[in-house]
């Protein structure tokens, strides 16, 4: 049979690849700790770039055309049932869900097999990322206790954890590798913690009824879970009837995101040997089929095996696995951008700066973030070492902890959520809010950028 030159390139046939060198499933192998930190790096580029495009918007004259555009009435629904609300809900209150979904399954792979899983490992970021959210709070209460700014007390202490790994990857080699390990535990605890935060304190009225559906159906995506069904779709439909349950109970919804993300399984359908076993007879299989010069189009045994071997693959998969492969390229790339181009958009008043910057809400959220998380987590790990509970990170000294600690007031993402939500019926202090999670990110991210570069320079000290 002739070659298909639509199908073929004869430079790359007798290498065995065909066309799109560009394709590099086979030749680009990372292990899942490093696909994750590229991609939140790289996200952290996007979600740059989007931030600075919505204060761009906010302060031209696109200004009315950017409010518009956030208020815009969209539904869905079906026949007489529907949910409407403006872009700027849907983007809060739906796409986040995706995003707090990966949140989830990132913890739920931490607490298993990561980081988290090792008490002895696990305890010295979990310390520091408690002290890294109880002191920002401690200090903005102290600017806003009693005051119509004191809701917003959680909003210092979340740490974002794309921009924080995007700064360190600019310093290349220059950090161990075990350092963004801490830094990568200590950023998913504050999210938990995050989590937690927004569940009890920023919700306000309860629906019993509702509450008691969305129990119910979390209930059956557990026994599913314990029934062994690793199909990813049962619980992606179940996910979406329980956001919709917990909307209307009053618990915020993007928290079904986190709670979906819990009862994935862990656990794959075959375990390596099976898959082992059985993929080395399907490559027999596939090697007996395989005609020189013709098309796999042409071959419906060689196109069954082919078929057969991307099942096992999947198959020999956690589901929690494939699901945080499949959804952080578009939660990193679309959804948490999307929400910086709705959310970061403020506008600046040069002539009003100052009574800005000295407002007790930018003040707190400024000065929570910067001091409060480098105080918070370097002195907790300080104090836990000189206690003698938990070790520091292999390769790693306290100095490179302090400028994590300083990485760690870049406050982003989590922060500017938990102001929305603190503030959704007080405009003027969620302006203060955005306005000081913005600065603080911003000085957080230099000041730890440099204090890191620094410390790469100086030649490591023994001990502590």
């Amino acid at each position: 049979m002739s070659k298909d030159p639509e199908l073929f390139d004869s430079a790359d046939t007798e290498s065995g690849r065909i066309r799109a060198p560009w394709e590099r499933g086979f030749e680009r192998i990372l292990t899942p700790f490093e696909e994750f930190i590229h991609r939140q790096t790289t996200g952290g580029i996007v979600l740059m770039v989007s931030a600075i495009l919505a204060l761009m918007l906010a302060n031209s004259g696109l200004a009315t055309a950017y409010q518009h555009l956030l208020h815009l009435p969209a539904q869905v629904g079906i026949g007489d049932w529907g949910i409407e609300k403006s872009l700027h809900h849907w983007v809060n209150d739906g796409l986040m869900a995706l995003f707090f979904f990966v949140v989830g399954l990132e913890l739920k792979r931490e607490m298993l097999v990561g980081e988290l899983a090792n008490p002895r490992h696990a305890v010295l970021p979990i310390l520091a990322a408690i002290g890294g959210m109880l002191v920002p709070a401690l200090i903005y209460a102290a600017f806003n206790a009693g005051g119509p700014g004191a809701r917003g007390w959680g909003i210092p202490m979340a740490t974002d954890i794309a921009f924080s790994i995007g700064v360190v990857a600019l310093l290349a080699g220059r950090v161990p590798r075990a350092l963004i390990t801490f830094l990568v535990a200590l950023a998913i605890v504050d999210d938990l913690g995050a989590v937690v935060v927004i569940a009890l304190f920023y919700t306000e009225k309860l629906a019993l009824g509702w509450l008691a559906g969305a129990a119910l159906v979390l209930g059956t995506m557990l026994v599913l879970n314990l029934a062994g069904v690793r199909r990813t779709m049962p619980y992606f439909l179940l996910a979406a009837v329980l956001w919709y349950l917990l909307l209307e109970s009053g618990i915020h919804a993007t928290l079904a995101g986190v709670l979906g993300a819990f009862t994935v399984p862990a656990r794959p359908r075959y375990d390596p040997a099976l898959f082992s076993q059985r993929t080395r007879a399907l490559l027999a299989r596939f090697d007996a089929s395989y005609r020189p010069g013709s098309s796999i189009l042409t071959n419906d045994e060689l196109r069954a095996v082919a078929q057969a071997l991307g099942n096992g693959a999947i198959q020999v998969q956690a589901p929690l696995q494939r699901l945080e492969h499949l959804w952080n390229l578009p939660v990193a790339f679309l959804v948490v951008p999307v929400f910086a181009l709705f959310n970061a958009g403020i506008p600046l008043d040069f002539g009003a700066l100052a009574t800005t910057l000295t407002h007790p809400v930018t003040l707190g959220v400024t000065l929570g973030l910067v001091f409060g998380k480098f105080i918070g987590i370097t002195g907790t790990v300080w104090l836990a070492l000189k206690l003698g509970i938990g070790e520091l990170p292999s390769g790693t000294r306290l100095n490179q902890i302090a400028g994590v600690s300083l990485l760690g007031g870049i406050g982003f993402t989590m922060s500017i959520f938990i102001a929305e939500l603190g503030f959704a019926a007080h405009p003027d202090e969620l302006l203060m809010a955005k306005t000081g999670v913005l600065l603080a990110s911003l000085i957080a991210g230099f000041s730890g950028y440099i204090w890191l570069r620094r410390a790469a320079r100086a030649a490591p000290p023994a001990g502590v």
